[in-house]
């Protein structure tokens, strides 16, 4: 299956134009060759009318071109009535989308007030109770007329009135029936989204687009892969647009940085029509990142040149690091291998932060690039290897994208059966005018992060960040964003909504303070239960929203502690953690141990 034109130039994926309220008066035509489109979410309650009036003009003003607004219930979803008239009275035709979980009424509401419905297949027509249970052929095709029976009148009210739809699976909200024949895979994820455009397609209603979200980046790549994929072998009819985004991404740099490998990889590759970056902070941030992401991919990936067509060296579709031998460095860190993927920095960087590296720190240069046994190479062309302890990379100053760069580079030794470690660059080139940093973190994220969610790398280096300690913590957080190596605590934080029981930004503040010393521990901060428990399916813990001014504490995906009073609930959540032997306190001088 091919899941792009090419996996080494850029070529954008061709989709049909979903039409999103009217183009003449502000509504957005997404897909069919147009710009990518940016998108948020408010943060009030559907309830509180002015809150979302305000939110809604507030994104406006900073540039987002469809905002979307929870409805839990038909109640809530009758309010939208009047939240879009005050956002046309302000002047504001801006598209909304109205967000749907489990309330087929609430979808049946909402559909007269807004330009699209966002529906989530794992929960709108069926059930979450983690549940195991066979299903015979003749079971599952009824559970099928079922489904379509609840989601058929929406499609049919959609098509009526002029509206657009988005199919969007979460991979922490899949239903047990999909479970239990898929399980919780990407493949089920597609299946389950498919499954939902059938029925829209029985009916002759085209007007919608696909999302595939998950927390975890190599996931939410893995699924959209896995869709165009399908999309292309089901016939070209079947173009329907996509919508990227990393949920849960969390806030800060780990935020921007999950989000940029996410989306900006598959970019690069030319998927994507629509995008979000879910951060935990107040919802106009999003959109400056949506942009900074969106105007870095024509910087890094290239649209004229013709790369060598090679078969690839990695599953698309499954991830597994690339099989390397193990090597020694310039000390005594080992490199390749089963070993952990090493930092390596420049001399001249090594100078600077090494006075400042305490025994105890985990954030440490590995390697002197200048010191290597390093072969470089022009991928573009053949080349021989004499040296199977030699690390490999691609030689500076070539003008190439750095994705196509090391994809070549391991494509050719996977052809020459060569083992060779790979240290990964976010940069090849130099002299042009000093990147920011915002713009760095986002680039290197994308190029490199896109690399390791690959599987390619067992060492990376990182020069577009000018500063030496900023760019020493961006090589570890890159690392950590893409699940190849922890060296602190792991935050899964959605980013609010007006379903959420609690201040999301000031609660994950504090479970951010008296955690963050817990190197290996993954902790799942969200607002409701909507994704809760299958989003925390691979968090070690989890603090859930259960009910106002109550929370539910997690252990994986099981529930363990009830309608604890939020004033309480932190500190239970650290009790929780040391009765399963995974607290240690924290060091006396904790921003030592942050470089």
């Amino acid at each position: 299956m091919k899941y792009c034109a090419s996996p080494y130039q850029y070529i954008s994926r061709k989709s049909r134009p979903v039409v999103i309220g009217d183009p003449s008066k502000g509504g957005v035509i997404v897909g069919d060759s147009n710009p990518i489109v940016v998108q948020s979410m408010i943060t009030s309650s559907t309830l509180d009318t002015e809150a979302c009036i305000q939110q809604s003009i507030d994104l406006v003003g900073v540039g987002c071109q469809i905002v979307r607004i929870t409805a839990q219930t038909k109640r809530y979803a009758a309010n939208l009535e009047h939240i879009a008239a005050g956002i046309r009275s302000q002047g504001s035709n801006v598209p909304i989308v109205a967000d749907i979980h489990f309330k087929p009424d609430a979808a049946m509401e909402a559909v007269k007030w807004c330009e699209m419905i966002r529906v989530n297949p794992g929960n709108y027509a069926d059930t979450k109770k983690f549940i195991t249970r066979e299903y015979s052929e003749d079971q599952y095709e009824e559970e099928l007329k079922r489904i379509e029976e609840e989601f058929g009148p929406l499609v049919e009210e959609c098509k009526r009135l002029g509206r657009a739809l988005r199919i969007g699976t979460n991979h922490g909200s899949l239903s047990d029936r999909i479970m239990n024949r898929y399980g919780d895979t990407p493949l089920g994820m597609v299946e389950s989204a498919l499954e939902f455009a059938m029925i829209a397609r029985s009916r002759n209603f085209h007007n919608f687009k696909f999302s595939m979200k998950s927390s975890n980046p190599k996931v939410m790549i893995e699924c959209y892969r896995l869709l165009a994929a399908r999309l292309a072998e089901l016939g070209k009819d079947w173009d329907y647009p996509l919508h990227l985004g990393v949920t849960e991404a969390g806030d800060g740099e780990d935020g921007r940085i999950k989000s940029a490998i996410g989306i900006g990889s598959l970019l690069c590759d030319g998927l994507g029509d629509t995008i979000r970056v879910s951060l935990t902070e107040d919802s106009p941030n999003e959109i400056a990142v949506c942009n900074d992401i969106i105007s870095q991919i024509p910087k890094i990936t290239d649209t004229e040149n013709i790369y060598p067509d090679l078969p690839l060296s990695f599953d698309p579709f499954d991830y597994s690091r690339r099989v390397s031998l193990e090597i020694a460095l310039n000390n005594d860190i080992r490199c390749g291998g089963e070993q952990p993927i090493r930092v390596v920095v420049v001399e001249k960087s090594w100078i600077e932060v090494s006075p400042q590296i305490h025994a105890h720190d985990d954030v440490r240069p590995e390697a002197i690039y200048e010191n290597l046994n390093l072969l470089e190479v022009d991928p573009r062309e053949e080349f021989k290897i004499n040296c199977d302890k030699q690390l490999v990379t691609v030689a500076d100053g070539l003008d190439i994208p750095v994705i196509t760069a090391f994809r070549l580079l391991a494509a050719r030794l996977k052809s020459l059966r060569k083992c060779n470690a790979i240290l990964l660059k976010d940069s090849l080139c130099f002299g042009e005018e000093a990147l920011s940093s915002d713009i760095a973190l986002l680039r290197a994220s994308i190029s490199i992060g896109s690399l390791l969610c690959d599987g390619i790398g067992d060492a990376i280096l990182i020069r577009g960040e000018g500063d030496a300690k900023k760019s020493l913590k961006l090589a570890y957080n890159i690392l950590q964003a893409a699940g190849c190596r922890s060296f602190k605590t792991d935050y899964v934080a959605c980013p609010s909504c007006g379903r959420t029981l609690f201040d999301l930004q000031e609660v994950t503040a504090k479970i951010k303070l008296r955690t963050e010393h817990l190197k290996g521990v993954k902790i799942a901060v969200m607002g409701c239960i909507v994704n809760g428990p299958g989003e925390m399916a691979d968090a070690d813990f989890g603090y859930v929203g259960g009910a106002p001014g109550k929370i539910n504490l997690y252990v994986g995906r099981e529930p363990v502690r009830f309608n604890i009073p939020e004033t309480e609930a932190v500190e239970s959540l650290v009790d929780l953690i040391s009765k399963h032997n995974k607290w240690i306190e924290p060091p006396k001088d904790i921003s030592k141990t942050q470089c």
